[in-house]
Order: C-alpha cells, then structure tokens, then sequence
C-alpha cells in the first residue's frame, strides 16, 4: 500500500482529490526547489543577526512592572533591526496587530497640514477607519482626518504603481507615501521588493524629503530581501503573521530610520518615554525563536499558496498570483464567483484546523470592515495569519483569501477539505 493509499483508508480522504493534489503537487517540482533556497538566505541571515549580537540565554528572562533595563527587549530589537537592514526597531507585545503597528507610525510622524498619499489604491479595510474614510462613521474617533492630515490616493495600472500618477499627485504638504506591499482584499498580486525600490527611486527624486512607508504584513522573508532594503524608510507588520514563525503569540515590530522609530515609540507609550520602558513578561524567548523558524514556516505556506493555486487552476478558476507568478506576500486569492462557495471553502479550512475544527464559520460583521467577513481560522493564536486560514468579505466577485500552514502537510489537509465539501454540495467537480 502506497502511503497515499494509507492516507486515504486511514483519514477517509476522498482518492479522487488526493490525486488531483498530489498530480499538480509534481508539477511544482522546480517552484518548491526556489522557495528553499530563499529559505536558506533568509535562514542564514537571521541566525547571523542573532550570532552578531551575541544572544545568549541571559537575554530569555523576565522584566515586569516599567520593564526598565530589559537587555532581551533590547536584543530582539538589534537583532531585527539587523535582519531588516534598518537603523532601529521597535519590536513588543503591546503592539496589538499589524494594524496598529501601522497605526502608531503613521500617528507618530504625521502633523496636522500633512498629506499621507497611498499609491497603492485603497488600503485594507481596517487602515481606512484609521484615516477616517469618507461615509465611515469614525466622527472624532481619532482618526487621521479628525486631526487634519489630508489624504490622497493613486490607482494601481495593470503593471503595478502607476509611478507617472504618483509624482503628478506629491505636492509641497505631502509628507509622506503608503505602499501596501501584499494584495489585502483586491485582485492583484503582491508588490516585489524591486517593484518597490524602482517606485522609491523616482519619489525621493521627486522629493528627497519624502518618507516612503511600508506596510509589510505577509510579505517578510518571501524574498531575500526586504523593502528596507531597497530604500524605504520605515515598515511595519504583525508578529502573529510571517515573521513571529507561528511561536509569537501576540505582538507588531515597526523597523525603520532611528527617528522615525522613535516617533512611533512615543505613539506607542509617550512622549520621551518612547522605547525605554515596555516589560516583556519574558516572552523575548518565544519572539527569538518564532524568528529564527520564520524562514522556514514561511516557505511552508508559500508551498500551500502555490498548491493552491496549482490546483483550483485546474478546476477552472481564476487565481491570483498565478501559478508561476511572481509572489511577494504568503496570500493566495481564489475568485470564485459565488457567495455560497466562499463559504463551503472557508468552511473546509476550518475543518482541517488543529483547534476549533468542529466550529461552523458564518459572515458577521467584524469591527473595520466595510463588509460582512467571514474568517476560517482554527489556530493555536488567535487571529495568527501564518496558521492556515482562509477569509472573505462577502462582496462580489467573491474571492477567498487563503494563507498561511505553518507545516506544507497541514496545508495539503486543508485543500482536500476544501475541496471535498464543495465537491460533497455539489459546487464543485473534479476534471
């Protein structure tokens, strides 16, 4: 008996899609060869930040209380600082999500008369409320808007950053440029490192003053370098995502220029205050390590997304990015056309979950959205995007968002659940 064959008299897999699975899984031979030897860059380079700066076990203790002297908050943030190619770094647990790491910087840098522009279109749904979108109820919420700063918005073309738009648009108040690198809720794929960079170069020719953000949510360690490394000057993104390796259980780092870290420090706790204060109960430790794994487990998800797509290509969806389309962040869009079907497939990902499996997902409502949403997400962390998960707003053209599997096995699970509920609700039909 093949070990296949055990898998499905074992587990009760459907034979049919583990073989349509494990057919397109051969094809991706020479992409899975690619995703490694990224891995063993970015594996290598964040084991040499950790060498230079000399960690040691001393640096896992516990600080309470102000957390003043915390040598291991210290380190973490030298060592991602290092990793990022940055001057400075503000890596913590009191940072609530990717969200509100991007939130801090953008409060902590912006003045009232500033102009932030995003040249990447509308921004995910959550950073809308944060600036205070027109018909949004955020009324002296505290958004952007309520504290005067403008804001303004280039389109993406068809080849990305519509970089001609963009420096017609920057004018003497624009202080500073929002690039979203992963795709968030819209149909296109992420934007390379390079893609990037090439935008950087013509903006701060434009303006040399210009400060270029980053939001960097599911885009680290996808390639061997970083968005920092091409002339950003400041990122931010979430722990519970890529780079915390699925050991973080909670937290956001911003990594940038020291000043423009230190102004979100001051967001973050207060005004001179900044980074010296902040305890971290000892979970440095679970920081450190998820770091060090996060090369690894990213390449694990890369390798569902490119399944993934591999495989609802072939039953005759639309994917984005497409099979041997370049990727920047660990997200895989299906578009399915169909209300119903973005449910049954979230569904089937929650039914592969290690934790909460038996949970039925529904559309609700989720405070920031603009639509109702509904997440597939049975992870040890909650909210943990580098864990298998799948979500959705429910408008048209119904796309579902998958991402994540901190294993490429637990990621292969999940499509053959998938799959085979929408096979099972005849929604769906093998080819």
């Amino acid at each position: 008996m093949s070990v296949y064959e055990d898998i499905e008299s074992r587990f009760g897999f459907d034979g049919e899609i583990v073989e349509l699975c494990r057919n397109e899984e051969q094809k991706l031979e020479g992409n899975f060869r690619k995703l490694m030897e990224i891995s063993e860059y970015n594996q290598f380079k964040v084991i040499r930040a950790m060498q230079r700066h000399n960690l040691g076990d001393r640096h896992f203790s516990v600080s309470t209380g102000y957390g003043y002297n915390d040598e291991g908050r210290e380190i973490l943030e030298k060592i991602y600082s290092d990793v990022f190619n940055t001057e400075d770094a503000l890596v913590r647990p009191q940072i609530i999500s990717g969200t509100h790491a991007i939130s801090i910087v953008l409060f902590g840098i912006l003045r009232p008369g500033d102009e932030l522009v995003s040249i990447t279109g509308a921004p995910y749904d959550t950073i809308r409320t944060v600036i205070g979108w027109e018909n949004m109820d955020t009324e002296s919420y505290g958004t952007l808007k309520d504290y005067k700063i403008g804001y303004g918005q280039i389109e993406m073309n068809e080849d990305g950053i519509d970089i001609e738009k963009a420096l017609e648009r920057i004018n003497e108040k624009t202080k500073m440029v929002y690039i979203q690198r992963s795709t968030g809720y819209s149909w296109r794929k992420a934007l390379t490192v390079d893609e990037i960079g090439r935008a950087v170069l013509r903006l701060k020719e434009r303006k040399p003053d210009l400060i270029v953000m980053v939001d960097n949510c599911y885009g680290e360690f996808i390639e061997k370098k970083e968005p920092t490394d091409v002339g950003v000057d400041i990122m931010a993104g979430s722990l519970i995502k890529n780079p915390g390796g699925g050991i973080a259980p909670m937290g956001g780092y911003v990594a940038g220029k020291s000043d423009l870290v230190y102004k979100a420090a001051c967001r973050l706790a207060a005004p001179g205050i900044a980074k010296e204060t902040g305890a971290t109960m000892g979970i440095n430790r679970n920081y450190l390590q998820g770091l060090f794994l996060a090369p690894s487990v990213v390449s694990q998800a890369l390798k569902t997304a490119m399944l993934a797509a591999s495989v609802f290509s072939k039953l005759g969806y639309e994917v984005c990015p497409s099979i041997d389309g370049d990727r920047s962040d660990i997200i895989q869009s299906i578009k399915f056309g169909d209300r119903e079907k973005v449910k049954i497939f979230c569904r089937g990902i929650q039914a592969a979950a290690p934790v909460d499996s038996f949970v039925v997902p529904e559309p609700w409502d989720m405070p920031g959205y603009d639509d109702e949403v509904i997440m597939a997400a049975g992870a040890f962390y909650q909210g943990s995007s580098i864990e298998l998960s799948a979500d959705a707003p429910m408008r048209e053209p119904y796309i579902a968002y998958l991402q994540g599997g901190l294993t490429y096995e637990h990621g292969k699970m999940g499509l053959y659940s998938s799959i085979a509920m929408l096979k099972d609700k005849d929604l769906l039909y093998l080819q």
